[in-house]
């Protein structure tokens, strides 16, 4: 008789787990220990081939069974990834997940509640609401809790009037590209009809705000001068001054190349003089908020109408931890929509929350799970001290290039993204040093053009690395560079 593979939920789940989640942890420790390094060595063709041959038909007449499959695919995984909590893998915004936000997601996955109707997630629903109202508070102040007593998360119901008074709250997104995707549709939402809203941004900003305006059907965003890496606020004022219309300036706090935030207060004020709606691309340095030292960074903040922040970057959460601040939940009625098998006018009305109209997805996952158990886990002097470390690693590694002979330091960072390229080297150099470094499975580094030059790229995540990593990593980029 053939045998149901056993289900993850209900009482019986974590039984049929617990023999699998050792599987898969010993595969996690040896393909790690087989890859050697923050990355597999051999390039693109090498990986691939090592994978197949590892994989082997991975769709066979008859299955393997669980625990060979996992034993397989994992371990394969593991030997070929990019692994941010390897101290020399630190080119991107791709953080090494806390070890209780990765422990927290394994229990989202089981449970699998949809995020799209309460009667699929009754107490996610309502542990969403705590998280969204909480990191709204962080953005806006106080002001964020005044009226958001209920225990599940509201937005104006259809056919009823929005408050008069604004409610800071926040939606959940998969990163910093669909909460600017969201920014930008609101903000086109809230413009009169038949009148397009224009987008400004700075040199500087991410590329996925230009998709959205193309995305949404608007006109071509204005970009406005950016030199030194942050938006140019006098060029912004006469890019307003001579666009008629209703406009959303999008200004960075944390820019992708240098992790530069654009002079915020200034912004907000000339946003004001102009009438024009304020969105901040916060996706990488929101987390600074968490900590006292580094906050007074993000001075202006709480003044945009709508704000990216993604905790999968400087929050140490698995992928996806993304969310949009927005200063008025009133705003995000826009979103609402009617299906009547999610959320009836009946069952709304009887007091069952509607959800749909939280996102523009309909399954998703309660990727709130994870950030509330580390929110709780760690609280804010714990939060505070893994942003303080990592900037104090940046900081320690611009040092160290500073006073190297063979080295040019782009800048102080501003976050926890260091610039500098070998002393002489041109462009064409520094990309085949990196590209080396890649191939060989030494080191991950990012790349940054910047004042018309190519640099390298660290981005320091990890609170785990060392001085003593930061100066072998140098070691090894002087160790590749022609004399």
């Amino acid at each position: 008789m053939r045998s149901t593979p056993p289900l993850a939920g209900g009482t019986q789940g974590p039984d049929a787990l617990r023999p699998l989640l050792t599987t898969v942890l010993d595969a996690l420790h040896k393909g790690a220990a087989h890859r050697g390094g923050p990355l597999p060595a051999g390039g693109p063709e090498a990986v691939t081939a090592q994978l197949h041959h590892d994989v082997g038909e991975l769709l066979p007449v008859h299955g393997t069974g669980a625990e060979e499959a996992l034993r397989t695919l994992v371990t394969a995984l593991a030997e070929g990834a990019a692994d941010p909590a390897d101290p020399l893998c630190a080119a991107h915004l791709h953080c090494p997940p806390l070890a209780v936000a990765t422990a927290a997601d394994l229990a989202a996955s089981a449970l699998n509640p949809s995020m799209d109707s309460w009667d699929q997630a009754p107490a996610a629903s309502a542990l969403e609401a705590l998280v969204t109202t909480t990191l709204a508070h962080e953005v806006y102040g106080p002001g964020a809790h005044a009226s958001r007593e209920q225990a599940a998360p509201t937005h104006p119901a259809r056919g009823q009037a929005t408050p008069t008074h604004a409610t800071p709250d926040a939606l959940v997104t998969t990163g910093g590209t669909e909460a600017n995707q969201l920014a930008v549709l609101l903000a086109r939402e809230a413009a009169a009809p038949g009148e397009p809203v224009r987008l400004l941004v700075g040199a500087n900003a991410h590329h996925s705000l230009a998709r959205a305006a193309w995305l949404l059907g608007l006109p071509e965003p204005v970009t406005v001068p950016a030199p030194a890496g942050t938006l140019d606020p006098a060029a912004l004022d006469e890019a307003l001054t001579a666009l008629p219309g209703p406009k959303l300036v999008a200004a960075t706090a944390g820019t992708t190349d240098a992790g530069l935030i654009d002079p915020l207060p200034e912004i907000a004020d000339i946003c004001e003089r102009h009438g024009a709606r304020l969105h901040i691309d916060a996706a990488y340095g929101a987390g600074a908020l968490f900590s006292p030292r580094e906050a007074p960074k993000l001075n202006g903040l709480a003044r945009a109408h709508t704000v990216a922040l993604d905790l999968h970057k400087l929050g140490w959460q698995p992928v996806a931890a993304g969310v949009l601040a927005v200063r008025d939940i009133a705003e995000t009625g826009a979103l609402g929509h009617q299906a009547d098998y999610l959320n009836a006018d009946d069952d709304t009305e009887a007091g069952l929350p509607d959800l749909l109209g939280r996102s523009l997805r309909t399954t998703r996952r309660p990727d709130i799970l994870k950030t509330a158990v580390t929110f709780k886990a760690l609280g804010r002097t714990g939060l505070a001290a893994l942003v303080d470390d990592v900037t104090a690693l940046a900081h320690h590694l611009a040092q160290l290039i500073d006073a190297h002979p063979h080295f040019e330091l782009y800048d102080t960072p501003t976050l926890t993204t260091v610039l500098f390229r070998p002393t002489g080297a041109t462009d064409e150099t520094i990309a085949a040093i990196r590209r080396t470094l890649l191939t060989e499975g030494r080191a991950v580094l990012g790349r940054a053009r910047m004042d018309g030059k190519l640099h390298l790229k660290a981005t320091l995540l990890n609170p785990h690395a060392t001085p003593e990593d930061l100066t072998a990593l140098l070691e090894l980029v002087e160790g590749h560079t022609p004399r």
